[in-house]
């Protein structure tokens, strides 16, 4: 209980972005089975608000804002459960190593422009010229 040799699991850094990817799933949809509860209170108090507090009773303007607030809920659950899917771990792995290789290529490249322009040679020429001052 109060040794010194604790024994710590050692997870590898996969493991660990596996984890990270899980904890923000499990946070993107528990704000969607939110947003979905909210959307169902708040279409029910639309319609209370609209038909027995009598508030804009001459038309039925709450059917406009829960249609409304349905589109809204619709794009966020697409976004949630379709859009993630097909842009998850394995989609942003790529992305990162394109983007890793496009950096690499433009150094590269700024390298061989800075050779061709100033050559090694040239700048220990010099400073074995300037050495060689008194």
């Amino acid at each position: 209980m109060f040794s010194r040799n604790k024994t710590t699991s050692k997870i590898d850094t996969d493991q660990h972005e596996l984890m990270e990817h899980a904890q923000e799933r499990i946070k993107v949809k528990k704000r969607l089975y939110n947003h979905f509860i909210i959307f169902l209170v708040g279409s029910v108090f639309l319609v209370l608000i609209n038909k027995i507090l009598k508030y804009g009773e001459a038309y039925d303007w709450f059917i406009w804002a829960i249609t409304l607030w349905a589109f809204l809920f619709v794009i966020h659950a697409v976004n949630v459960l379709f859009s993630r899917k097909f842009m998850g771990l394995e989609w942003e792995r790529k992305q990162r190593e394109k983007l890793v290789e496009k950096q690499k290529r433009r150094i590269a490249e700024i390298q061989k422009e800075i050779e061709t322009d100033f050559p090694i040679s040239n700048i220990n020429q010099k400073k074995d010229s300037w050495e060689k001052l008194p």
